[in-house]
């Protein structure tokens, strides 16, 4: 989960082309949420009985591993679109994540991303001395991470403007993303979780009847080595 949170900071900074110590982190944190979520796939092949199964259930997990390589990006820089699918990953780990990757939260995250377009575009004209519809303009195109590179910041908080905007943008992508996912993948979730509960009840009542057999059982030899004593005295 705090991998796939990272994905967010790392490509807001590779779209910024930011230079320097900053982008060299952002480069490392790439390689290191890759190398761990590819570490991951491998033992999951390593340890399953059917690896062609766990394939055709997990195609998540391989496009991940096989899609968002960071070296790819220098060949092909629309490929860190691909790397929100990382995020599809907080739709199982909890409750919290189901109603913000949902037709609710998407429309939610909507809201505020108008918002924030509107008034990052508003914001970013007052700094950079631009028409407001210049602002809305760069604000719309910075926010879907398309940037033309038309129109770029050149004051600190122009920059800082174009930074917010990245991050609601790439938030909505990932809600939008993430609720399309939810959407597919929420009845197989449930199905799974109600498996996997029949499953642990009927252990611990296999674990209980076995507690019960073995306690029978010493009684049982109990009787029947006093049964020896006495035959013996």
């Amino acid at each position: 989960m705090v991998l796939a949170l990272l994905v967010i900071p790392v490509v807001a900074i590779e779209e910024s082309e930011t230079r320097g110590w900053l982008a060299t982190t952002a480069e490392v944190t790439d390689w290191i949420i890759w190398t761990a979520f590819a570490a991951e796939a491998i033992a999951m092949l390593a340890v399953v009985p059917d690896r062609r199964a766990w394939l055709r259930s997990h195609p998540l997990e391989v496009a991940i591993v096989v899609l968002t390589v960071p070296a790819f990006t220098a060949l092909l820089p629309a490929i860190r679109a691909l790397r929100a699918l990382r995020l599809l990953r907080l739709v199982r780990v909890a409750p919290l994540a189901k109603q913000v990757f949902s037709v609710t939260g998407l429309r939610y995250a909507s809201i505020v991303a108008v918002l924030a377009i509107l008034g990052g575009g508003e914001a970013y004209a007052a700094a950079e001395d631009v028409p407001v519809g210049d602002g809305i303009y760069f604000a719309i195109t910075t926010a879907t991470t398309v940037g033309y590179g038309d129109i770029a910041p050149e004051t600190t908080v122009g920059k800082a403007v174009s930074v917010v905007v990245m991050l609601v943008g790439i938030g909505l992508v990932a809600v939008l993303t993430g609720a399309v996912a939810e959407r597919f993948l929420s009845r197989d979730v449930e199905a799974l979780e109600t498996t996997e509960r029949a499953a642990d009840q009927e252990l611990r009542a296999e674990l209980r009847q076995l507690r019960t057999d073995t306690a029978e059982l010493r009684a049982a030899l109990t009787r029947i080595e006093a049964r020896l004593e006495d035959d013996t005295g």
